[in-house]
């Protein structure tokens, strides 16, 4: 049997039907993409089938035992204790167990308490009792993976929208359940955080239903998408660019039968309208199926219309727009600079990308570009006449308690955009909110409702220079790819922060790049262009030394304080190699594993093989790269 079935479903919230009697089939070894527009119900969907909201009608199986994870997209309001405690809640009926095991261990360091001790000694019997002493290993190795072994003993509560996301994240993965059902599992994740989940998820044995709308990810990972559409569940085998393919294909079959049917029926009216004739008994079918087609004519449900966007480029900005001249920041207390050594220069009409790991300073480097923040080193100087919008990737600029109406007009009724006057509900139709969801609070919105209020927001505005952080969470593709077009267009200068690498790659000229120990290199292109041009081979936290980062940046060397010995010398010479040797592997590995065919392999013996070799890999070159950074500052 397949591990889940969902038969003849409807769910509808008031008028909406967000299913409409449809039917879903989930078996092993599938990486299933749920695609759809904002608002059609793909996380009502992902919550049926975790046994969360009852369907009106139909059925949901899921096979006898069988376990389920889960990543939900809103971060629940009774979300308590601390991040080990809630990775931990994963396990079961062990994380209590886990927990306390956790925070014995803690006290334990920082004092000898005989009756800690104890109870330590005890606790270790009953974890290896239940064969769950592996677990705590786990844990650790899931929070380190997700950047969160730092906050493991804080409590939850007081950790960012973004990163409760990610403890939510390791709590559905560290279980290893029979299905992962996974919403926007990307959304705040950095870059080296996702390719980390792409390589978990195309190891996973069982089967994953993911929404997202980061296209690499789905590319990468899905070995079958399915369509939430008009409440229906579309089914396309195959990758995502297959997809679209077929998408396409099949839009214009759906098109070419309506516009057959509409002809049909302004045909069959102007015979009725004809009149006695249309009475007569031989013709009473003929007026049956006439009732039949208006009915399926005015229940045929149209497909949501495409966000409209159009960009104010307001007056013409001086050539120069921002120069960077050897800066550096420090946080008050700090021991290390966040960056230092940064020269730029932004002229207009550069679109340029900001990319690092979450936490390394894009935002702070965003913000002393803007004047916003001083630097503690070095210059900024900023040209003439610089009109600045700002997208701000925690929404904050929102006010939960005004309407979705009020948040655009301030009020008023009527809104002057680009030289046009136009009433705000027009306008906001545009986005795809309707008059009744234009008036409903701010507070009800959904994440992808409250991107697009935000974009339309910030279209009300003219500017030449347009700063965007983290514009692509929660925006379906449709919209995704109507920015991608309109910023490519933009006359004016932009300044994106990122973790979308296909959004990267469509949109910048050039990427600024956050490379650890202060160092912030400059490249040509977009994250691809990254890829290929940075040093084959960079030790944590060192920069690479690539002709392009040397023409923007200036590089910091660390003296050498001692001499290496001829052993030392041999193995430092020799790491490079061993090193791309290592990677070499591990991108064969990644590309067999993201193959559905290696699954069938003696029974998907050859994927767990795979998968050990990875793991063993991953872990042979985090030794050698510590190797090098040693033996680097030596």
């Amino acid at each position: 049997m397949s591990l889940l079935q969902l038969q003849d479903a409807h769910l509808a919230f008031g008028a909406d039907k967000l299913l409409d009697d449809t039917s879903l089939i989930v078996d092993s070894g599938e990486r299933i993409a749920l695609l759809g527009r904002n608002g059609a119900g793909k996380s009502s969907l992902l919550r049926v089938l975790a046994g969360e909201l009852p369907l009106d009608a139909g059925s949901l199986q899921i096979r006898t035992g069988a376990s389920i994870g889960v990543l939900p997209q809103q971060v629940p309001d009774d979300l308590r204790g601390t991040v080990h405690s809630v990775v931990a809640q994963g396990l079961g009926h062990v994380s209590e167990l886990l927990t306390e095991w956790h925070e014995l261990n803690l006290r334990l360091g920082s004092s000898s308490d005989e009756g800690d001790l104890v109870a330590l000694a005890k606790l270790q019997s009953r974890l290896e009792i239940d064969g769950a002493w592996d677990l705590e290993t786990r844990i650790e190795t899931t929070l380190s993976r997700l950047g969160l072994t730092a906050d493991q003993d804080r409590d939850v509560g007081v950790l960012s929208g973004g990163r409760k996301r990610r403890v939510l994240l390791a709590r559905a993965l560290v279980a290893s359940p029979d299905l992962l059902l996974l919403d926007e599992p990307t959304n705040h994740l950095d870059i080296e955080a996702i390719e980390w989940i792409e390589g978990l998820l195309t190891g996973w044995e069982g089967p994953v239903l993911f929404v997202s709308h980061d296209r690499a990810f789905t590319e990468r990972l899905a070995t079958r998408i399915v369509e939430l559409d008009r409440g229906k569940l579309l089914d396309y085998p195959g990758s995502h660019s297959r997809y679209l393919e077929r998408r396409e294909a099949d839009l214009e079959i759906e098109g070419r039968a309506q516009r057959a049917q509409d002809k049909l029926l302004a045909a069959e009216e102007r015979w009725v309208r004809q009149g006695i004739k249309a009475r007569r008994t031989r013709n009473e079918g003929r007026v049956r199926a006439l009732e039949r087609l208006r009915d399926e004519v005015a229940q045929r449900r149209q497909r949501t219309g495409d966000v409209r966007l159009r960009l104010d480029h307001g007056q013409r900005s001086g050539d120069l727009v921002i120069e960077l001249d050897d800066v550096g920041f420090v946080y008050p207390d700090a021991t290390e600079p966040v960056f230092s050594g940064v020269d730029a220069l932004i002229m207009r009409g550069d679109k340029v990308g900001l990319l690092g790991p979450n936490g390394s300073g894009k935002t702070t480097l965003l913000r002393i570009m803007l004047g916003q923040l001083q630097p503690t080193s070095g210059t900024v100087r900023q040209g003439s006449r610089l009109e600045v919008a700002y997208y701000d990737q925690l929404r904050e600029a929102l006010d939960e308690g005004r309407s979705v109406q009020d948040t655009i007009a301030d009020g008023n009724d009527r809104l002057e955009i680009a030289g046009r006057n136009q009433h705000v509900l027009g306008y906001l139709q545009s986005f795809l909110f309707t008059p009744e969801r234009a008036r409903s609070p701010v507070s009800s919105l959904s994440g992808g409702e409250r991107s697009r209020l935000l974009l339309a927001r910030l279209f009300t505005r003219s500017f030449n220079v347009l700063v965007m952080d983290e514009p692509t969470n929660d925006l379906d593709i449709e919209t995704l790819e109507l920015l991608e077009s309109r910023l490519v267009e933009f006359e004016g200068t932009l300044l994106l922060v990122s973790h979308d690498r296909r959004f990267l790659d469509n949109v910048v000229t050039s990427t600024l790049v956050m490379e650890g120990g202060g160092r912030v290199q400059s490249y040509a292109g977009g994250y691809s262009n990254w890829l290929s041009q940075r040093p084959r081979v960079e030790a944590p936290g060192q920069g690479g030394s690539s002709e392009a980062g040397k023409t923007s940046t200036k590089a910091r060397t660390k003296p050498k304080t001692k001499k290496l010995s001829y052993r030392e010398q041999k193995e430092l010479d020799s790491l490079p190699d061993r090193i791309e040797e290592l990677e070499t592997r591990q991108t064969e590995i990644h590309t067999l594993l993201a193959d559905p065919s290696t699954y069938q392999i003696r029974d998907g013996a050859e994927a767990k093989a795979l998968t050990q070799e990875l793991s063993e890999l991953e872990q042979t070159l985090e030794a050698s790269y510590a190797a090098w950074a040693r033996l680097e500052s030596s």
